[in-house]
């Protein structure tokens, strides 16, 4: 069995995260920001609880708010699943462990403390608090024992080389941790549709050749700016590529934009590719979700030694973690 290590491993949903998530696709549906989600991720979301969008509204224009929330959550319930569950599938297909994140930095060491062999933790922190943030990252490594910090213009409405970012940067140098990038397209129609273009890191990697920068947990391989993806990470040494947050299959599908990140991951770049899932992003759980993520990434068009890279051999290189 191919060893694994998944540097974006969502989390299944609990029935609250379920529920909210439906909940923002129909009761905030006309929202600037919103609406663009709804369409691409609504149908499958709302198919995974035997709805379709269109039941969803109805349902909430016609039913108590109590009703509405008693419904979803019943539907809910048949889609979670518990986290000793899901690692036991993590041991059916190899995945020795992977990098999580919850809503806060409380909550994913929470998760981390309860099962330390199997996940590590990315923090987050506000770059808009200034040096307030920089002490919460330098807690949540320190005292909550988390691995990772996650730069995220989507969250933030700032660019990765936005200079607000930068004390993050330099303590997460200084802590010795890696930087995770939001570093592709977002549907957020109320930010530039650029606000997370991969040539941000560019700066980044020139201003601070000592840290390690993973462009992903969201980055898609920089879609659709692949081809700059790959431009910054031949450029620096310390630049990492993931592919989280879009199905594998695609990045073998002629014309889908991803030929670059193939051809220059099974070569030149082959040791910079690690493997992120975020299965969350496509998939709600369901039994053989894992398998089916790391299959697809199998039946790419990658020399077998090269799969074994991206599938555990970097990572584990990378935090020296096996």
């Amino acid at each position: 069995m191919q060893k694994v290590i998944d540097l974006c491993l969502d989390l299944p949903q609990s029935e609250d995260q379920v529920i909210d998530e439906l909940k923002t696709y129909t009761l905030r549906r006309g929202e600037k920001g919103v609406s663009n989600y709804r369409n691409i991720f609504g149908p499958e979301k709302a198919s995974n609880v035997g709805l379709t969008l269109e039941d969803l509204d109805k349902m909430a224009d016609q039913m108590s708010p109590e009703d509405f929330d008693r419904e979803l959550r019943k539907r809910a319930r048949k889609i979670t699943t518990t986290i000793p569950d899901f690692i036991k599938e993590m041991d059916d297909n190899g995945v020795n462990w992977g990098m999580t994140r919850v809503n806060t930095n409380e909550q994913t060491a929470a998760v981390v403390k309860l099962y330390p062999q199997r996940f590590m933790g990315i923090a987050i922190a506000n770059p808009h608090k200034g040096m307030k943030a920089v002490r919460e990252l330098e807690q949540a490594v320190k005292e909550l024992g988390l691995k990772g910090f996650f730069a995220s213009p989507y969250n933030y409405g700032l660019r990765l080389n936005d200079k607000k970012f930068y004390p993050l940067y330099a303590k997460a140098a200084e802590l010795n941790i890696p930087v995770f990038c939001y570093s592709t397209m977002t549907y957020r129609n109320d930010f530039p549709m650029d606000i997370a273009h991969p040539l941000c890191l560019d700066e980044v990697a020139m201003d601070f050749p000592e840290l390690t920068i993973i462009a992903g947990w969201g980055g898609g391989g920089g879609w659709p700016w692949v081809s700059e993806m790959v431009g910054v990470a031949r450029r620096h040494q310390n630049v990492y590529i993931n592919f989280s947050a879009h199905r594998p299959k695609y990045l073998g599908t002629p014309g889908s934009g991803w030929e670059m990140l193939i051809q220059f991951g099974n070569t030149l770049l082959q040791d910079r590719v690690v493997y992120a899932s975020g299965w969350s992003n496509y998939f709600s759980y369901s039994k053989g979700v894992i398998h089916k993520v790391i299959e697809e990434v199998m039946s790419l068009p990658l020399k077998d030694a090269v799969k074994e890279k991206w599938l555990y051999k970097n990572a584990a290189r990378l935090f020296q973690r096996e």
